[in-house]
């Protein structure tokens, strides 16, 4: 579940659909969460499957997608057949085509719905939504996701929006890179930095992450929305379809680099204006 798929629940309440039951590896997030919404908190995965008609995961990475839709021991896929899965973690594109094979196995079915929002869009029900996998699962659910969405784009077949989302979060991870090496060089020779934010705002250095990271930079406010070690394995998702056409992308691959320093030297669950730790002087 996570935070962002807390939020989530919370709109879908809010929107009158019947929230049956909530899961997460922390049993007090679960818990406080079943709580307020007045539903169940299983313990096991079966008992989620068995309770629910649609199930939405949010997970973090490849290993735990697997292991949620694992053919051995506790799994979503017991007791599956006629549910609906709808999966919005970033993960390699290949594990979501081997979940929408293994939902069919088991009589259900499966669709991607990758997020390119954070934790306030999904409360808000305003994500921007990338799906992929059969057409006619993405329509049978679609006006539910327009409850926990401003925008729906169907991408494609299995695993084709996750590969959009992997190139949404490398574009954005290096933008992120650049702008606090930007900020970073204004602060040490010695520019003030909130004329330099406003004249990037209206030169070709304007971009997104300027309007949520720059204040963030300048002020080393991280809270995390979307940490750093999510930006070093989402940009390496990226970096591993690129293997594929044979692309060398040396930005990604400094990206992915800062990032995993952050990582490395303990501070991979600041937000990813965090990376600003290691451009601003006397900062590390």
């Amino acid at each position: 579940m996570g935070r962002m798929g807390a939020n989530m629940a919370r709109r879908l309440s809010d929107e009158g659909y019947i929230v049956s039951a909530v899961h997460d590896v922390r049993r007090d997030i679960a818990e406080n969460l079943a709580t307020e919404l007045g539903c169940q908190a299983p313990h096991t995965l079966v008992d989620v499957t068995s309770q629910s008609d649609i199930i939405i995961t949010v997970v973090t990475d490849d290993a735990a997608m697997r292991q949620i839709y694992s053919e051995d021991g506790d799994s979503l896929l017991r007791g599956a057949n006629g549910t609906i899965f709808i999966n919005c973690a970033t993960i390699t594109p290949s594990v979501h085509i081997e979940v929408e094979a293994l939902a069919e196995k088991y009589g259900a079915q499966s669709l991607e719905a990758c997020m390119a929002s954070s934790i306030t869009q999904a409360r808000d029900g305003t994500l921007y939504l990338m799906c992929g996998g059969k057409e006619q699962i993405y329509r049978k659910v679609e006006h539910m996701l327009e409850s926990i969405s401003v925008t729906r784009r169907y991408i494609g077949p299995a695993g084709t929006a996750a590969q959009v989302k992997a190139l949404v979060n490398m574009v954005m991870s290096i933008n992120t890179a650049g702008l606090a090496e930007g900020l970073g060089l204004g602060a040490a020779i010695g520019l003030d930095l909130e004329m330099l934010q406003e004249v990037f705002s209206q030169t070709g250095a304007h971009s997104r992450v300027l309007e949520t990271d720059g204040d963030d930079m300048l002020h080393r406010d991280h809270e995390t929305y979307f940490s750093a070690a999510h930006a070093a394995k989402d940009t390496r998702i990226a970096l591993s379809l690129a293997d594929i056409p044979g692309l060398d992308l040396p930005l990604a691959r400094a990206a992915r680099a800062q990032y995993e320093k952050l990582v490395e030297i303990g501070k991979g669950g600041l937000d990813k204006s965090g990376i600003a730790e290691l451009t601003f002087p006397d900062r590390n």
